[in-house]
């Protein structure tokens, strides 16, 4: 990957077997990387970006105002989310497991220990959102194995600090990002199908995003719903 400075612009440049150009911004921080043809020189690349300097500015400006959670206490009143929908935590100290409890439509329940310090809360937290992922995953890959003609051998999840999910395309293995528990459920279905579509395409390529756009012609919005919705203290971006 070449990096170059391009009308005051930070831009990661990656050339693949491709026909097309492609440049895109990226939260958390606007960066910007280009999908370049590997016969295109670092001078097409430059007039390519500066024509389209106007969008990269609006799209870094846009990531910079989002909204972004500070580090997560686990206390009374802080705000929690479960698939996009946001809710006040909580905490209920007592005997007996630990456990999470949706009440209605506003609050989270945290039944806790006595005494019990932020890092075990997390740990409680943290399980509940596996389990939830763990209860649409398996039905979500079952729906498009179907349609994409592929069969996904092993699916796992566990927290990303750089991607919302990843592949193996060898092992016909997924990975998912913890935090898509806490994303718009359209969100997490987006991630699992773009995952399944590197089975068959490893590259971001055109083959590639004429299956998405042939697979889930609506993609782009449910990528761009994931980028609006509130980063994590942690953050993520794909």
């Amino acid at each position: 990957m070449d990096k170059l400075v391009i009308d005051g612009l930070s831009v990661d440049v990656v050339r693949k077997q491709i026909k097309n150009l492609h440049i895109g911004v990226y939260p958390p921080h606007g960066r910007v990387r280009v999908a370049a043809p590997r016969s295109m020189d670092d001078e097409a690349v430059r007039l390519a970006v500066i024509s389209k300097h106007s969008w990269i500015k609006r799209q870094q400006n846009h990531f910079k105002s989002q909204v972004r959670q500070s580090s997560r206490e686990y206390i009374y009143r802080e705000s929690h989310y479960h698939f996009g929908h946001r809710y006040l935590l909580n905490v209920i100290e007592q005997e007996g497991p630990a456990r999470v409890v949706i009440r209605n439509k506003t609050v989270l329940d945290l039944y806790i220990p006595d005494g019990s310090d932020t890092q075990k809360r997390e740990r409680v937290m943290n399980e509940w959102y596996r389990n939830e992922l763990r209860g649409c995953i398996p039905a979500i890959i079952k729906k498009w194995e179907s349609v994409l003609g592929v069969k996904v051998r092993f699916y796992g999840i566990k927290k990303m600090k750089t991607l919302w999910g990843s592949c193996n395309s060898r092992a016909s293995r997924i990975w998912i990002n913890l935090e898509l528990a806490k994303k718009p459920v359209q969100c997490l279905e987006y991630i699992v199908v773009h995952e399944m579509v590197h089975l068959l395409h490893r590259h971001h390529d055109d083959n590639f995003r004429d299956l998405m756009d042939w697979t889930m012609p609506q993609w782009q919005l449910y990528r761009d719903e994931l980028n609006r919705a509130p980063l994590g203290h942690a953050n993520w971006n794909y």
